[in-house]
């Protein structure tokens, strides 16, 4: 089936003012302003109300952090203080808390225009060995593309870490499971609805060993690296305490400087830590409202950028964000930018969309969606300026993040509809929030 999406009113991709043609899974046609198609179409949507987008890609979440948004436990602290007051709570999670979790940062995010979705867990403990299992069956449900990672703690309070200890796991334990969920879930194939990666959660948390055994089974399986990195003053602290070595160092030491790496947050780098990870490729996911809300510091994205590094973005979990929208990210990651660079025109809105589109796409190691052209992947969010917070705007693409879009009309993953006029189909929202916020209780 062909499907002309018509007209639309802004789309950013180049000589497509026509719209775009989808085969099956794929973009098989750009159709530039005042043409037709070059072949016959089966079906046309009017697109001529809507600004159409490639379907963002968010590269770092913690889904399960839903469930403990603006705890008054954990409000108003640094990162350290922060997760001292959460570990103890997040320690209560169970299994059915753990789902509407993942369930409701899902739809969040997809209503957001968020087409790929990563999740970084690392609560896999006593009750909650199948975590991975869950986040891939609930992105199922959804219909929409994700990349789950096996996160992993292996150091507690008895070892000196933050973390209790019943939340943690032994290294044969970890690496065992990391195994599985590779061998059960992860495609390497182009179009891939569902990848693994693993993603020991961080350097005060993790052991090396687990560190480097990661990188032996990324090699084995094809899949991707990541990790929490030099978000804090203090871990780099920490770091130098514990192992001898600065974070970026320490990264080194296990192996991790390489393109299968993607790294969260990656505030606290030099000069030459940039020039570092450009030279092995490394990505970094830039988190700006968690970094914003703990008070972390700036991410050098455009030093990372300069020297090879991929930059994604990525709203982090939902205790530090609050939030779970992508399409926001985008307009934060823009102000915080222009803020840290004291500079209106260093940092655009397209600077802004291909960190949450193109650079998340390379950071998550594909090629296949992250862009509007031909051959790629028929992943869209597409979003009408009908609101009062757009009229009389003069340029629709920056509007969308000048004047704060946050929901999309329609969305489309693989070719398949999966918001429609701002709903998910089979979604009952009203139930899903009454039993997301019954579970959040048993944090209270």
């Amino acid at each position: 089936m062909r499907l002309w999406i018509r007209n639309p009113l802004a789309i950013l991709a180049e000589n497509a003012g026509g719209g775009l043609v989808v085969e099956g899974s794929r973009i098989a046609e750009l159709v530039p302003a005042g043409k037709q198609p070059s072949q016959p179409v089966d079906q046309i949507f009017d697109a001529s109300r809507h600004v159409i987008l490639p379907g963002l890609i968010n590269t770092h979440h913690h889904f399960f952090q839903t469930l403990s948004r603006v705890h008054p436990q954990a409000y108003n602290k640094e990162l350290f203080p922060w997760l001292v007051s959460l570990y103890p709570i997040w320690g209560r999670l169970n299994r059915d808390m753990f789902r509407v979790g993942a369930r409701l940062a899902l739809a969040e995010l997809l209503l957001s225009g968020c087409t790929t979705a990563m999740d970084h867990n690392y609560m896999v403990f006593k009750g909650l060995e199948d975590a991975t299992d869950i986040e891939v069956e609930e992105a199922r449900r959804l219909g929409i593309r994700a990349t789950v990672t096996r996160g992993s703690l292996s150091l507690s309070e008895k070892d000196g870490a933050i973390p209790p200890d019943h939340i943690v796991q032994d290294e044969d334990t970890i690496l065992a499971d990391s195994e599985r969920v590779l061998q059960t879930f992860h495609d390497t194939s182009d179009g891939a609805m569902t990848q693994i990666a693993l993603a020991p959660c961080a350097p005060f948390n993790v052991s090396r060993g687990v560190m480097k055994a990661s990188v032996e089974l990324a090699e084995k399986y094809d899949c991707r690296l990541h990790t929490h990195l030099a978000e804090t003053e203090d871990e780099e602290d920490f770091c130098k305490a514990t192992f001898g070595y600065r974070p970026i160092d320490w990264l080194e030491d296990c192996g991790w400087l390489q393109p299968r790496v993607w790294l969260a947050h990656g505030i606290h780098f030099t000069a030459d830590d940039c020039t570092k990870l450009g030279r092995h490729g490394v990505g970094v996911c830039h988190c700006a409202t968690s970094n914003a809300v703990l008070a972390s510091g700036f991410c050098p994205t455009l030093e990372l950028e300069a020297a090879g590094s991929p930059v994604g973005l990525g709203v982090d979990g939902s205790a530090s964000n609050d939030g779970s929208n992508l399409m926001e990210e985008v307009r934060h990651a823009l102000m915080v930018n222009r803020l840290g660079y004291k500079s209106a025109d260093r940092v655009t809105h397209r600077d802004a969309l291909r960190w949450a589109t193109k650079g998340s796409a390379r950071c998550l190691g594909r090629d296949d969606i992250g862009e509007i052209a031909v051959g790629k992947q028929a992943d869209l969010a597409m979003f009408t300026l009908d609101e009062m917070r757009f009229s009389g705007n003069h340029d629709p693409i920056a509007a969308l993040v000048h004047c704060g879009a946050t929901r999309a009309d329609r969305v489309m993953v693989a070719g398949e509809w999966r918001v429609i006029d701002g709903a998910i189909p089979g979604l009952d929202v009203p139930a899903l929030i009454a039993e997301h916020s019954n579970a959040a209780r048993i944090f209270d």
